[in-house]
């Protein structure tokens, strides 16, 4: 049975490139690289990409500390089919929860040309070399502005960001997500990025759900996001 979510609010992030090779990524190596090519039988515009992947963190006094490793998606795909083992590595990314006036929440629809087809969560995306400056240190803040902007073409600048970030942990899954308010309410908000995402020629996201309460929650929803708005609601 997998872990259930939970929280922990956090003032600041830390986070570095260490390098060091992902053993798992060695050792299984024939095995990934046959599931991924079972894959992109299925999924042809799967890619396979470098990405980040956290490989030790800590928390004290309100800010969080971690390093991460370089390894290839098919290995990192491969590692979640096979139940996200304990191999030293947690799947962390930025995510941003994208609220509007009214008070809902907008959430994305995978598209179905995308590795997480229909499922339903907050934009965002595994990290990768884009989101290292300075040479070594991985920007969650450019990270989850990175992908806002190519999933939803929300403009930036309109947006106000809530201080801190939200940590949900489930299990080897480590989701920072940070609130990012609109002034437009919910229907005008999601028809805005429906028509940016009209304009681009293969959009990441099929559709935008708004989830106002508990009773909008769809099965497809992922469990972080899930929990995640569950306690949001519960305390507003």
């Amino acid at each position: 049975m997998s872990e259930a979510p939970y929280f922990r609010h956090v003032d600041c992030l830390e986070l570095g490139m260490d390098n060091v090779t992902w053993d798992f990524e060695n050792e299984r190596r024939a095995e990934i690289d046959a599931l991924f090519a079972e894959l992109k039988r299925a999924q042809p515009a799967l890619f396979n990409g470098r990405v980040l992947l956290m490989h030790r963190y800590g928390i004290d006094n309100g800010t969080m500390r971690g390093a991460f490793l370089e390894a290839d998606y098919a290995s990192f795909v491969a590692w979640q089919r096979w139940g996200r083992e304990d191999v030293g590595i947690y799947d962390c990314f930025a995510a941003a929860a994208i609220q509007s006036a009214d008070g809902a929440f907008l959430l994305g629809v995978m598209g179905s040309h995308t590795y997480n087809a229909g499922h339903i969560y907050f934009p965002c995306g595994t990290p990768d070399a884009n989101d290292i400056v300075n040479g070594s240190t991985v920007d969650f803040d450019f990270s989850v502005r990175r992908e806002l902007q190519e999933e939803t073409g929300l403009d930036l600048e309109t947006l106000a960001v809530e201080p801190g970030w939200s940590l949900a942990f489930e299990g080897r899954l480590i989701a920072a997500i940070k609130v990012m308010r609109s002034p437009l309410a919910a229907e005008p908000l999601r028809a805005l990025i429906l028509e940016n995402m009209a304009r681009e020629r293969q959009p990441e996201l099929a559709d935008i759900r708004i989830i106002r309460g508990p009773a909008d929650f769809h099965p497809l929803m992922r469990g972080f996001a899930k929990a995640f708005l569950a306690h949001r609601f519960a305390v507003a």
